[in-house]
């Protein structure tokens, strides 16, 4: 009988360390200016959404090494994940919120601005699951412009900033994440 061979993603999931870092931000107007401008912290605020990406890294083995919450501003979007990937050495850093289509809808438009690489079947795949998984919502799900890309070797994902969407792609990127580090870091370690 000959050795079953291993997939490349199966290699790769092998490859990949069993805790990964990860930062977590919410884009959100409405948050921020509840933060700023009532005074009050972050953990007094309902984020649920944040909460939601925070709990399901943690439940998976994963550490969150970072955590904010920001209006929706591409500069400051942009700047912070270019902050964060310097200096807080994560795998993945997670955004909810802000991925709509209204004017202020930014968080796509400041990771496309900064990535080096997008990953479009990620968005395709969420739109299909939450097509498929939230029948309430049904056709509406191409209004998300959920997507996922690479910058500096980490990854980044823009989710809605529904609880229900965070769970939605929270599952589909911890399905893949060990396999997704391990390409990343690769293609970083080779330029």
């Amino acid at each position: 009988m000959t050795p079953r061979h291993k997939s490349v993603p199966e290699k790769h999931r092998a490859e990949a360390p069993g805790t990964l870092r990860a930062a977590v931000i919410t884009v959100s107007d409405h948050r921020f200016d509840l933060l700023w401008s009532k005074g009050k912290t972050i953990q007094e605020l309902e984020d649920k959404s944040g909460e939601k990406a925070m709990t399901l890294l943690e439940q998976a083995g994963h550490q969150v090494v970072f955590r904010t919450l920001l209006p929706d501003h591409t500069g400051m979007v942009s700047s912070t994940i270019d902050h964060i990937v310097d200096y807080y050495d994560v795998d993945m850093i997670i955004t909810s919120g802000s991925t709509g289509i209204s004017p202020r809808d930014i968080a796509v438009e400041a990771m496309r601005s900064i990535m080096d690489k997008e990953l479009e079947g990620f968005g395709e795949l969420f739109r299909r699951l939450s097509y498929d998984k939230q029948k309430d919502l049904g056709a509406a799900s191409i209004l998300s412009r959920a997507t996922a890309g690479v910058f500096k070797g980490t990854l980044i994902f823009c989710l809605p900033g529904s609880p229900q969407a965070v769970d939605t792609g929270m599952r589909i990127i911890l399905q893949e994440i060990g396999h997704m580090v391990s390409v990343a870091r690769q293609s970083q370690e080779t330029t």
